[in-house]
């Protein structure tokens, strides 16, 4: 008879002990779920300013269409500034969830931007080959940083391509891509159809020396490719086949976010949607990274609302540029 009941009882402990158990495991994920989308920060890696027109606003930029690219998918940002130290720029890493590389003009290989983001690159690797997730973003000119850090040597030839909007010509990888998974057909149809690609550049990775090189071929998928002016092909849009890298060779950004009557912005609302959901697919990687910072006020100082965008609309393609 004591022994039934020791029994019943002892079964009723484990049976409670198992539901609190449970219910800690289910209230620790849902904490850390609201963390990891309240500290949702991706970064933007400043760059030199090389336009003589901007100089003598500061020494570094980032254009403001960038920044609200990705808080336009719900996302905050945190500038990072260059020409800081490799322990500095650890610690950082270890507080954001995602590097975006933006567009410009400075040298692949030499510049202050070309190398920092090369620590970054690394970083990345190692992360990721943990499972420790982290993305990285590269727009034009950051699209040719990371096939200059993937085959360790630069790549690129002249493809012009300057102030033309394009449709993609899309490759069979494209549609089982991480990036155009959740386009809805018409969307991925129009992209391919349709005049939604702003490109600005002089250089490019042509489609023969992208496949000629192992270390490219290995590493990424060419989703997209375009014909420059000169008939010459180039690679417009690539993921990373095991790492979470993407490249576009044209600049979605300036789809929603910039206005210049004199360059060839696409603004329609395929164009609109178009950059509406790839802002919401790398904030999205982003998601997946637990890194976050310290503390909310150590968070708070890091954050581009502490810095003013200068309108510069007179002088540039842009309608506001952060300096640092």
């Amino acid at each position: 008879m004591y022994t039934c009941i020791i029994l019943i009882i002892c079964n009723l402990c484990i049976f409670v002990y198992i539901r609190f158990f449970l219910y800690g495991i289910l209230l620790l994920f849902m904490c850390l779920r609201d963390t990891i989308g309240r500290n949702q920060i991706p970064w933007i890696l400043t760059q030199e300013v090389a336009d003589d027109d901007m100089k003598p606003f500061g020494k570094t930029y980032i254009p403001a269409s960038y920044v609200k690219y990705l808080e336009s998918a719900g996302s905050r940002v945190m500038p990072v500034t260059l020409n800081q130290t490799e322990a500095e720029y650890k610690n950082i890493f270890k507080a954001i969830n995602g590097l975006l590389l933006i567009g410009g003009s400075v040298d692949l290989e030499t510049s202050a931007f070309a190398q920092t983001a090369k620590i970054f690159y690394r970083f990345a690797l190692k992360a990721n080959d943990i499972g420790d997730y982290f993305p990285i973003w590269g727009t034009c000119l950051g699209l040719q940083l990371l096939t200059v850090l993937v085959a360790e040597e630069n790549v690129l030839s002249r493809t012009p391509a300057e102030n033309i909007a394009l449709a993609l010509n899309l490759s069979t990888e494209a549609h089982s891509s991480r990036m155009f998974e959740k386009f809805p057909p018409d969307i991925l149809a129009s992209l391919s159809q349709e005049p939604l690609t702003g490109n600005f550049h002089h250089y490019g990775v042509t489609k023969e020396d992208f496949r000629n090189n192992v270390k490219l071929r290995e590493f990424f998928s060419v989703l997209s490719t375009n014909t420059a002016i000169d008939g010459s092909v180039f690679v417009s849009t690539m993921e990373g086949k095991k790492y979470p890298f993407y490249g576009v060779q044209w600049h979605p950004e300036v789809n929603r976010f910039q206005w210049n009557p004199g360059y060839q912005f696409p603004h329609s609302e395929n164009a609109v949607r178009v950059s509406s959901l790839l802002a919401e697919f790398f904030v999205g990687e982003g998601k997946k990274s637990l890194h976050h910072f310290s503390s909310p006020n150590e968070e708070s100082k890091a954050l581009i609302y502490n810095f003013n965008p200068v309108y510069v609309g007179n002088i540039t393609a842009y309608e506001q540029v952060y300096f640092f």
